[in-house]
């Protein structure tokens, strides 16, 4: 969340958003459809085996189309992909990375 959260703070997210986020996305201040986008990428990097056709309708019904769909859904596969490399591999963020800093430097 470290690094993520610096990318949202260079988006101008506001810091009790993403320190909501940080703590537990399903209290935090997003519209419905972004909640059903974070739903589902949620299931998608906890239970994959267990995605239906009614998680898709879910996002349909958000107001997602199909591009949008497949965008979310492979974003998420991707950073899933890249988060177990690193983590497999024991990779530690670089030292600049200290939450404080990012905080400063996106201010």
């Amino acid at each position: 969340m470290t690094h993520h959260g610096a990318g949202l703070r260079r988006l101008n997210v506001p810091e009790r958003l993403i320190d909501q986020l940080v703590m537990d996305y399903t209290r935090a201040d997003v519209s419905p459809k972004d909640r059903a986008m974070l739903d589902y990428a949620i299931k998608l990097t906890r239970t994959p085996w267990a995605i239906a056709e009614a998680d898709i309708r879910q996002l349909r019904l958000a107001g997602f189309s199909n591009a949008a769909i497949l965008d979310i859904c492979q974003i998420t596969g991707y950073f899933n992909f890249v988060n177990r490399l690193a983590d497999g591999l024991g990779v530690q963020l670089e030292p600049y990375w200290k939450p404080e800093e990012i905080k400063q430097r996106s201010t």
